[in-house]
């Protein structure tokens, strides 16, 4: 029987301690062959389950989970797990056409280790017209300056954003775009060969797409806080593209376009720059740096759609993450997600219009906004299996985040963060 070796998704920094912990990878159903072959895993070590993100070249079919056996699987196995997917109707990726051009901005602040490993990845992409702009955000050393102009890539090129917050880093970096399509990822991913063809593909999937997400999947799931937050969010898993209108509310989202954890994440998305001029920019108020901590990428998507732009989720844009692996950095994530989630509701019960429209909305679907809200809470809580390895009342901790959301997009207006920084120009 032929090996065949699998890379992880993510580079390997240390061996699971926790007897639960998932090993993380892709393959193509063209290397599963006729189903004898056992394939083996690199740096699996101290794993027994592997989480396999299947693909037929750029197409995603889905996720599977198989045992882990001396570091290898068995190709037949994972075969009979992938028979037992649901799949959706075939939808494979739109082919990209040609475009003038697609510029990759990267915010970071002081985390050249994870920068260099996100850098590298994109810079390996073959995408003709690629640009890549890396935003320093109020540092506090020349480090990353230094080591962005040690590379000689004539791609990539560094801007300094001298003022703390995430959106006004993104802000930057549209300025400095030539592109009309941005594309937006954080420096602790790992991007995947296709990423950019998914991203091109999503456009093409409606006249008027102002905005595209892809799929996030864990990359790395060593430790219970990753597992904690892997099944907490929801932009992790499916493979089935879709486009979002305002005028064609999904059967299934009952509260859109309020319904923002559908949507996608702000590590894996692009916009259209002409758009995103015509809407102001990100709202500097949101988004970590801000006493927010988050929330600028809900309420991009929302304001793209609420304008009357489509929005496209295409999981053939793949972009892997490392989660926090420890539980005191988990604990600052989940009050940073509280935060600005209660921050955007904050701005949308600010704004009459909007107000309004979310409590038509909730009073049109109030049974769908009960149960939404305690699947919500439930889904929070861990389950029995990690609550023992996790901060005490580790949802409880996000949920609670919500309700100081309002303050703290006061403080950050009281600041000076301008809603609309790019208007007018």
């Amino acid at each position: 029987m032929a090996a065949t070796d699998l890379l992880p998704a993510l580079p390997f920094t240390k061996p699971p301690t926790w007897p639960a912990a998932v090993w993380v990878g892709d393959v193509d159903v063209a290397r599963l062959g006729d189903g004898t072959a056992r394939l083996l895993l690199a740096d699996a070590a101290g794993y027994c389950r592997a989480r396999l993100l299947v693909r037929n070249g750029q197409d995603l079919l889905g996720f599977v989970e198989v045992g882990v056996d001396h570091e290898q699987v068995d190709a037949s196995e994972v075969r009979a797990a992938v028979s037992r997917l649901h799949l959706p109707p075939y939808s494979p990726a739109t082919p990209p056409t040609r475009t003038d051009g697609l510029t990759v901005v990267v915010c970071t602040r002081d985390r050249v280790p994870m920068l260099k490993v996100a850098l590298a990845s994109i810079l390996e992409l073959d995408y003709a017209g690629l640009s890549v702009i890396v935003v320093d955000n109020a540092a506090d050393t020349d480090e990353t300056r230094r080591y962005v102009d040690e590379l000689t890539d004539p791609r990539l090129r560094l801007v300094v954003e001298p003022r703390p917050g995430l959106s006004r880093a993104r802000n930057a970096g549209l300025r400095a775009a030539t592109t009309d399509i941005v594309a937006f990822t954080d420096d602790d991913v790992v991007v995947d060969r296709y990423w950019l063809q998914g991203i091109v593909a999503g456009f093409n999937r409606g006249c008027t797409v102002a905005c595209v997400s892809g799929i996030v999947p864990s990359g790395e799931l060593r430790t219970p806080a990753q597992a904690y937050f892997d099944q907490r969010v929801g932009w992790s898993s499916s493979c089935t593209p879709r486009v979002f209108h305002k005028d064609s509310p999904p059967a299934d989202v009952p509260l859109f376009p309020f319904q923002v954890g559908i949507y996608g994440t702000g590590a894996n998305f692009a916009v259209r720059r002409s758009v995103m001029f015509k809407l102001g920019g990100f709202d500097e108020a949101l988004g970590v740096g801000a006493p927010t901590n988050g929330g600028e990428d809900l309420d991009m998507f929302f304001r793209v759609l609420d304008d009357g732009w489509q929005l496209a989720y295409e999981p053939s844009a793949v972009v892997w993450h490392r989660h926090r692996a420890d539980n005191a950095a988990l604990a600052l994530q989940a009050r940073g997600y509280g935060l600005g989630l209660g921050a955007w509701l904050t701005k949308i019960a600010l704004n009459p219009r909007t107000m309004w429209f979310a409590i038509r909305t909730a009073v049109a679907q109030a049974p769908h906004f009960v149960r939404l809200s305690y699947r919500m809470s439930t889904v929070a809580t861990p389950p029995v299996e990690l609550s023992e390895h996790l901060p005490a009342r580790i949802g409880l901790i996000e949920l609670m985040s919500i309700f100081k959301g309002p303050l703290a997009y006061r403080g950050a207006r009281r600041e000076g963060r301008r809603a609309t920084p790019l208007w007018g120009r």
